[in-house]
Order: structure tokens, then C-alpha cells, then sequence
């Protein structure tokens, strides 16, 4: 097969079969921050009736429970590239790790609101640094041909963590289901250990022995890694000539583009209102016709996971822009299908039908979401910043991501009770508008490496 001249590492490192087994290892290792992302978020679903009444704990009191994570990942969002640049994507991910634990350890032993509220706080913290850290230390390490799907591990742990909490945490009390957050942090710091650090990262500090062991373990001890050595050290070279960037930055011309593209994806991601109706499904099913809102719930939950891990494995394969068209093209029909169901339900029509129709809509939304738009967008955050203004960059994008999710969670509720159809006519609105973002702006960065992918958006702009 040949190979461009621009393209100098190789579709797989070549080596024997220990090629692969410290990258998948170190994945392995830090996809457990993205399982303790799931938990945090799901742990207050099934918790809710259980934490109050053993705490005697208003309604009100409980909300600010439920909603303080945001808070928390919002500032770990501010922190996490800086704190990732300073500290490495390791320190990054072991200084979360820890304060998950000591969040989940105020969880565990709380006797009143503040208590829980600090834990809480604490879980969304190490949520905000987990979300920007574990996909782009899975992209610095990853062979080009397997970035994608290994980075999309992210999405599908965040799912899993989520079908856990909701499932286990139906048999256990509210405070033996901390175990499911708290297990995974402690051997999450345990494994750290025995990974190497990101050689890029390594590279950009200047602590040159180290990249070349770090790239050596994770290439093979037969792999010939000289050419990509060689191929990251010139372009963080070029990248250091640059002047300290810093958030004003972001707007230069120079890097407008990986922003936009960064920011737009997040934005859409959000704003098509998954976390809206993943919040409230059962309030959404209820509203839609269903006695409960049960049966849809648990249907939600047995489809997310499967679904996102076959979107890991075509994302290598088809690329990353065909699978965002085919998840927004998707999002955009099962929101047209709620949007009507709700509409014939309000005036009367085919009413014994409204609940399937509702049902069936809101299925193939999450199918969709799962299959791209919940994955790709951190996926191609994890690739389109170079180096210099990876902190910056992916810190203020995860920003945007975690206030556009306070955004739609919050006012969710009120859209659903001025129009509960109009709310969904308006999604359908945004996935339009996130089909022409896709086509116009979006990159494919499948099959390149990331400086590769970095030097074709500079040199677009």
C-alpha cells in the first residue's frame, strides 16, 4: 500500500503482536474515568426517593443534589487543559480520579444536604477533567487507524457507567451504589501506574527520553517508531516558534477554524436536546400516553451501549463525517416522529397510536445519538487542536459542551409545558441545522495523523 508523503506513520505500527497490547491496555486503563463519568451522572436517577426519605431531605434540597454536578464539571472544564498541560494527561486524570473518591467517600458517609452536595460537587469536578483528558490522551497514543474507535471507548464507558447506576441501583442502597463509583477511581490510579504518559505531551515538555520509551512501549518493543518520532518532534518544533497562546488566542485566524468546528459540534450535540430527554424520559413517556414511563426507560437503556460500540467499530471504517450525517439524519426523523406524536395527541388524533409513534421516535433518537453524535464530536475535539493550544482550546469546547447540557436540562421543562410538540418541531429545527454544519464545515480526519489533520486545518483558514 503506499503512502503519501505527508503521511509518514503507518496505517498500524509494524511490529509483532505485542504492537497493540500497551495502547489497548492504556486505554483500557483510561476509559475507567470515563465509567465513573456514567455513574456520576446516572447516580441520582435511581437514588432519588431512597437519599430523601433516609435523609429527610426536601425536594428542593434533593434538586440542588441533582443538579451541583453541573457546577462541578463546568469548573473542571475551565481547569482540565491547563491542569492537563501542567500536570501531564496521567496527572490530569489522577488528580480527578482523586477527587471523585473523596466526592463519593462525602457521598458514602453524608448525614445531611451538605454533605451530599459537597460529594456531588466533587463527582462533577473529576466529570469535567475526565471528559476533556480521557479522549485526547486516547488520541495521543493511538495509531491513526484505530484512533477513532478507541477514542469512541470514551462514549461507550459514559454508557455503560449510566446502564450500571440505573440497573444495580434498583437493588442496592443509595450508599452501597457509591461502590460503583468509588472501585473504579481507586483502580483507576492503581493502573496509571503501569501506562506510559502521552509522548506527545512528553515531546512538547521536552522531556525527549521519555517520549522515546513512552512511543516505544506503545508501538512494540520490534516496532521501527523513528519516522513518527522524527514526524512529531518537527511539528511540535514548529508549533513552539508560535507565541504562548492564550485564550484570546483561540480567535486568531490562525486557529479560528479548529474552534469553530470544536464549539459547533458541542453546541449541536447538546442543543438537539439529548440531555433533556434522557433526564426526563419518564416524564416524556408519561406525558406521550404510556401508564409509566418504565417500559421505555429500560428499552433506552438496553439500546444505548450496543449501539455506541457499533459506532466504535465502523468509526475507523466509514469515517467520522458519514456516521455525524447518518446520527443527525436519524436525530432529525425521531424528532419529527415525538414532534407529531405530541401534535396528534394535543388534537385528538389517532390516539391509540400516539404512544407508539412517541415511543418509536424517541428510540430511534437515542439509536442515532449513540451511533455518532454522542462519540464523534470528543473524538475530533481529541484531534483538530494542535498541540500548543490543546489545553486552551479543549478546555474552553468542554466549557461550551457542559453549559449547553445546564442549558438544555434546565429549560427542558419549561418548552415541554409551553408546546411538548413545539419543543420536539424545534429539535427537528437544530438537527437540520446541524446536517448543513456537518456538510459545510466539518472535516473527515479519518486515516491522518493529528498533525496531519492539524496542518490541513491551518492551512484552510
Amino acid at each position: 500500500m503506499g503512502v503519501s508523503s505527508g503521511a509518514s506513520e503507518p496505517l498500524l505500527p509494524r511490529a509483532g503482536g505485542d504492537s497493540l497490547a500497551m495502547v489497548i491496555a492504556s486505554t483500557g486503563v483510561a476509559v475507567l474515568g470515563s465509567f465513573v463519568f456514567g455513574v456520576s451522572i446516572g447516580y441520582s436517577a435511581p437514588t432519588q426517593s431512597k437519599i430523601r426519605e433516609d435523609l429527610q431531605l426536601s425536594l428542593s434540597e434533593y434538586s440542588v443534589f441533582g443538579s451541583i454536578i453541573t457546577i462541578g464539571a463546568m469548573i473542571g472544564a475551565v481547569v482540565s487543559g491547563h491542569l492537563a498541560d501542567i500536570a501531564g494527561r496521567k496527572g490530569a486524570m489522577r488528580t480527578s480520579a482523586l477527587v471523585c473518591i473523596v466526592g463519593w467517600l462525602a457521598i458514602f458517609f453524608a448525614q445531611g444536604a451538605v454533605s451530599l452536595d459537597f460529594g456531588r460537587f466533587c463527582t462533577g469536578f473529576g466529570v469535567g477533567v475526565f471528559s476533556y483528558v480521557v479522549p485526547v490522551f486516547i488520541a495521543e497514543i493511538a495509531p491513526k487507524a484505530l484512533r477513532g474507535g478507541l477514542t469512541t471507548l470514551n462514549q461507550l464507558l459514559v454508557c455503560t457507567g449510566l446502564s450500571v447506576t440505573y440497573i444495580v441501583g434498583t437493588m442496592v442502597t443509595w450508599r452501597m451504589l457509591v461502590i460503583a463509583g468509588f472501585a473504579p477511581s481507586v483502580i483507576l490510579i492503581v493502573g496509571l501506574f503501569f501506562i506510559p504518559e502521552s509522548p506527545r505531551w512528553l515531546a512538547k515538555v521536552g522531556r525527549q527520553k521519555e517520549f522515546e520509551i513512552a512511543l516505544q512501549r506503545l508501538r512494540g518493543k520490534d516496532a521501527d517508531v523513528s519516522i513518527e518520532a522524527a514526524e512529531i518532534k518537527e511539528f511540535i518544533e514548529t508549533i513552539e516558534n508560535f507565541p504562548k497562546a492564550g485564550v484570546q488566542d483561540l480567535f486568531n485566524r490562525a486557529y479560528i477554524r479548529p474552534v469553530v468546528v470544536g464549539v459547533g459540534l458541542m453546541v449541536f450535540q447538546q442543543f438537539v436536546g439529548i440531555n433533556g430527554i434522557l433526564f426526563y424520559a419518564s416524564e416524556t413517556f408519561v406525558s406521550a400516553g404510556f401508564a409509566s414511563g418504565d417500559l421505555g426507560t429500560i428499552l433506552m437503556g438496553c439500546i444505548q451501549a450496543p449501539i455506541t460500540a457499533v459506532g466504535a467499530l465502523l468509526m475507523d471504517r466509514s469515517g467520522r463525517r458519514p456516521l455525524l450525517l447518518i446520527s443527525t439524519s436519524g436525530l432529525l426523523i425521531g424528532s419529527l416522529m415525538s414532534a407529531i406524536s405530541f401534535y396528534l395527541k394535543i388534537h385528538g388524533i389517532f390516539l391509540d397510536q400516539v404512544p407508539i409513534i412517541a415511543l418509536t421516535g424517541i428510540l430511534v433518537y437515542i439509536a442515532s445519538f449513540s451511533i455518532g453524535m454522542g462519540a464523534v464530536p470528543w473524538v475530533i475535539m481529541s484531534e483538530i487542536f494542535p498541540i500548543n493550544i490543546k489545553g486552551i482550546g479543549g478546555s474552553f469546547v468542554t466549557l461550551v459542551n457542559w453549559s449547553g447540557s445546564w442549558a438544555v436540562s434546565f429549560a427542558f421543562n419549561f418548552f415541554m409545558s409551553w408546546s411538548s410538540s413545539g419543543t420536539f418541531f424545534l429539535f427537528t429545527l437544530v438537527c437540520a441545522m446541524a446536517i448543513l454544519f456537518i456538510v459545510k464545515v466539518v472535516p473527515e480526519t479519518k486515516g491522518k495523523t493529528l498533525e496531519e489533520i492539524q496542518a490541513s486545518m491551518n492551512s484552510s483558514t
